[in-house]
């Protein structure tokens, strides 16, 4: 054992240095890429693409159309550079209709080289065959030592391997030796002992008689409990074809829950948002930033069933629509009318559908059950300053002073009073 311990502790320290090593080379090689990595993706991705057109347009091989110093001055304040009367900033502002790129003035002139050394290392597909000799010698010579070091490492994971495995198998089976003996040892005494004690349990009859009744005490209450929660669908949370985060839009950007849901307003349904409440904010928030300049792949979920073509910024003929999985579901002989609640008592919506704000996937919060309701019903407060209960109010004053009353006059045109 202390040999192998020796050993393995060697292996260890071979392969601790190797990897530093290898991170050193990787790291130095890679810094300047690295920092127009960060700056590329926290200030350009929003508007613009490596290989690909979105608000602005793609950018692979920018670095070999132009010169370092005129893109530097084009990034840090284009408008002022379009100003001076440079016809290449003229060109391109007509090109894409005049429309106004952000000026990074803060950016120091180093930083923007990283950024356009980043540009031109996504725009290269290959490595290219003719270059510097140098340059070809130490791209070389690292490339070599990176395999031998990978190699090495592979070795070596290989031979601990096989070691691990020896003495694995050495213990698996002293292990396996020593279980029979104790099994074969313990049997016979566990095997007495049940026999005697199911012995024992058959001829207490008062003993039976008492088990056999708790076994149909917990079957009832089971039973009970289970017929009870039928139809009740507390926690359900199906999975739905889009993944639309409620935390992130009503929770992190503080988006109004009628924003997408107008009906609860002024009708009994609260309604589901169509895609082009989406579009609202999608046909320019993509989420290109965390997918390394692509599209957000929820969000192009939304653009196929619009048939957007993010690229062209235009609509097809071929539209399709979301198939949501509903949640929350009443009984058909319940009526239930969010304006009622939402816009004459003012009830939240946290109040039915829970903490939204801070749900991911939206499940269902509340039990939905008649006793439910009826609770609230019970300490919930009527506030009697809206319309409805003036006109109430007036209608009463009428009956007072011995005037006609109508059905008319305490809401009996509305459509809901009839029909669900």
């Amino acid at each position: 054992m202390r040999n192998i311990s020796s050993v393995l502790g060697k292996l260890a320290r071979v392969v601790s240095m190797s990897l530093v090593l290898l991170f050193a080379v990787t790291t130095l090689h890679a810094q300047d890429v690295k920092e127009g990595e960060k700056i590329f993706k926290s200030k350009c991705t929003s508007c613009h693409a490596i290989g690909r057109k979105v608000v602005g347009p793609a950018l692979k091989g920018v670095t070999d159309k132009q010169s370092e110093e005129w893109l530097i001055k084009w990034v840090k304040n284009s408008q002022a550079f379009i100003a001076s009367g440079d016809k290449d900033a003229v060109a391109i502002f007509e090109e894409y209709n005049k429309s106004v790129m952000t000026s990074f003035t803060d950016l120091s002139d180093d930083q923007v080289k990283s950024v356009l050394a980043y540009i031109k290392a996504e725009s290269v597909e290959k490595p290219k065959e003719a270059g510097a000799p140098g340059e070809a010698a130490k791209d070389d010579n690292a490339n070599l030592f990176m395999i031998f070091g990978l190699l090495g490492v592979v070795v070596l994971a290989i031979v601990v391997i096989v070691v691990l495995n020896r003495v694995i198998r050495t213990l698996e089976k002293v292990i396996a030796t020593n279980q029979a003996a104790v099994e074969a040892d313990e049997e016979p005494k566990n095997s007495k002992k049940f026999l005697s004690f199911a012995q024992g349990f058959i001829k207490n009859k008062k003993l039976v008689g008492f088990a056999v009744l708790m076994l149909v005490a917990l079957l009832a209450v089971g039973g009970w409990k289970t017929m009870w929660n039928i139809g009740v669908h507390t926690g359900y949370q199906p999975v739905q074809p889009i993944k639309f985060s409620h935390q992130l839009h009503a929770g992190v950007n503080k988006i109004e829950c009628q924003y997408c849901h107008g009906g609860a307003f002024k009708s009994k349904n609260a309604s589901i948002p169509s895609a082009n409440v989406c579009m609202n904010c999608h046909n320019t928030v993509t989420a290109s930033e965390h997918y390394d300049g692509e599209i957000s792949p929820e969000i192009a979920k939304i653009y196929r069933a619009l048939d957007w073509d993010p690229e062209k910024r235009t609509y097809g003929d071929n539209p399709k629509p979301i198939q949501w999985v509903r949640i929350h579901n009443l009984p058909d002989f319940a009526y239930f009318n969010h304006s009622q609640h939402v816009t004459v008592a003012g009830v939240a919506c946290q109040t039915c559908h829970g903490p939204v704000e801070t749900m991911e996937e939206v499940y269902q919060y509340s039990p939905l059950t008649m006793k439910w309701c009826v609770e609230c019903h019970k300490k919930t407060d009527v506030k009697s300053d809206n319309k409805y209960y003036e006109e109430l109010i007036k209608a009463h004053e009428s009956i007072k002073k011995g005037e006609k009353m109508t059905a008319a006059m305490i809401g009996g045109l509305e459509c809901g009073k009839c029909h669900y």
